[in-house]
Order: C-alpha cells, then structure tokens, then sequence
C-alpha cells in the first residue's frame, strides 16, 4: 500500500475521500462471485477469513504513519481494490476501527473516512517478548537501515525527492508525543523508497512494524525523542550532501541507540 498522506495533506479535500456513492452499492459482481449477506464479509479467494486481514493491513499501515490523524482513506472502491478485498468486507473493518474510536466514517457526497487517532497497541504489555524475537528484529534492523540509508545518499535525488524528505524531517520533528512513532516510521520508509529497490523498502516496512510493536511496550520519554530528532536531522543531511558512509553510520547508529532502550526495558521478559 503506498503512501497517500502527501497527497490528501491533513484533512485535505483533494479528493473526496471514502465516498461510497449515493446509495453506497456495490459495482456489478461478475457471475459465481460470493454475495455477501446483509453486508457481511465474504472470503476473498477462498482462503483465511478477509475481514481479519484486511484489518490487519488497515492497522499496519496506521501503526507505519501512511495515514496519519487528520488524514482521510482513499475513496472505498479505490481502498478496496488496492487490499483486494469486496467493499462489502472493507467496510465491515472500517465500522470497526470507527467503533474502536481510530477513524469516523461519513457518508453522503463529501463524506469518507478520517483518521481520528493511531492504535496505541500492537499487543499486550504483559506478554512477555522471546529473546530470540527481540534479537531477531533489531539486529535485522540494524542490516536493513544502514544500508537503505547508504543507497538513498548514492542515489541520484530530483528536487522533489530532496523537499519531501525535508518535509517528513520537519514533520517527524514537530510531531504530537502521542503520534510520534508513526512520523518516525513514515520517515524512515521514505528513506528506503529513495534506494529505489522496492523489495528493500517492503522488508523494512515489515520490520519497522515489529519494532514499533516493541517500542509501544515501553514508556515514550522526550528525552530519547529529542535524541531521535538529531539523529534524523544528521541522517537527512547526509543523504541529502551525498555521504554515504555517513549517512549510513548514523542510520546504524539511531538503530544501536533504540535497540540498547528496547533490551533494557524487555531482554529478560521472555527468557
């Protein structure tokens, strides 16, 4: 799923976002394709249940700061398309995360689906996290960053590129305590888009999940927040100057810096 908060903006009306249609129906289904009854989720391509997927990947991209409070989900039959899912499913997930209090759906022409607040939760606190998990994730961080920091330096930026990541530097800068983990990631990803490799950037997102799975085990402090600040700032500017090794020596060392909090507080929780 890619990115969207630039271009709606916060709450923007670049589009009218989540609109249903005037009676809110579902396109035309081709023969054989399962009805839903009474609005119910149906099982897209016959396998696992698609209304605990499709909330899943909403959470998730959540959780990474693709959308952020403010920001409205792209219209229903362009989301739905994109998770590959019926309308009918996706909208059951919605009037969940809308009853959980993270989105309020409208409907009508200018209505869609806004963002209200982030999941605060990835899982219990009072799980306690292998060490074998733990390490998994922030030593696999500690190869994906530096290196996806080192290529975005090497690679040959447009104008556009260079004001985008200074403008997600300021916004990570600047965000709400409550919001601040999904600036950071939305920072990062965009980081790992300027390599250029798409496979990368999906393995990261896939591990910056888990590792704000982790960060919301422990307190926020504004201390570490303002450290995280300057370190982005200095990451930036290397890649922005062109120094890879630089920028690849802070991105390892922001994820050192997390990882050391991350062990203090939860090597040892799980044996």
């Amino acid at each position: 799923m890619e990115s969207r908060s630039a271009e709606t903006g916060r709450g923007g009306t670049a589009r009218e976002a989540g609109e249903p249609g005037p009676e809110g129906g579902e396109p035309p289904r081709e023969a054989g394709a399962p009805e839903p009854e009474d609005g119910a989720p149906v099982r897209e391509g016959g396998a696992g249940n698609a209304f605990e997927d499709t909330l899943a990947r909403l959470l998730r991209e959540l959780g990474l700061g693709t959308y952020l409070v403010g920001d409205k989900l792209p219209p229903e039959r362009e989301l739905a398309a994109e998770l590959g899912v019926s309308r009918a499913t996706l909208r059951t997930a919605l009037n969940e995360l809308r009853d959980a209090g993270i989105v309020r759906v409208t409907r009508g022409r200018y209505g869609g689906t806004e963002v209200l607040r982030l999941p605060a939760e990835h899982g219990s606190r009072d799980d306690p996290v292998p060490a074998a998990e733990l390490e998994d994730v922030l030593r696999f961080r500690e190869l994906l960053e530096p290196e996806a920091a080192r290529l975005a330096a090497q690679a040959t930026l447009s104008a556009e590129d260079r004001r985008r990541v200074a403008e997600l530097l300021h916004s990570c800068s600047n965000a709400p305590m409550d919001q601040y983990r999904a600036y950071d990631s939305r920072l990062h990803l965009a980081i790992s888009e300027l390599a250029g490799i798409p496979s990368l950037t999906a393995a990261l997102a896939e591990n910056r999940a888990r590792v704000n799975a982790l960060l919301d085990r422990i307190p926020m402090m504004s201390a570490n927040i303002a450290h995280a600040n300057e370190q982005h700032t200095q990451l930036v500017e290397a890649i922005l100057h062109g120094d890879a090794d630089g920028a690849a020596a802070q991105a390892r060392a922001h994820a050192h810096g997390s990882a050391a909090l991350l062990r203090g507080f939860l090597a040892g929780s799980g044996g």
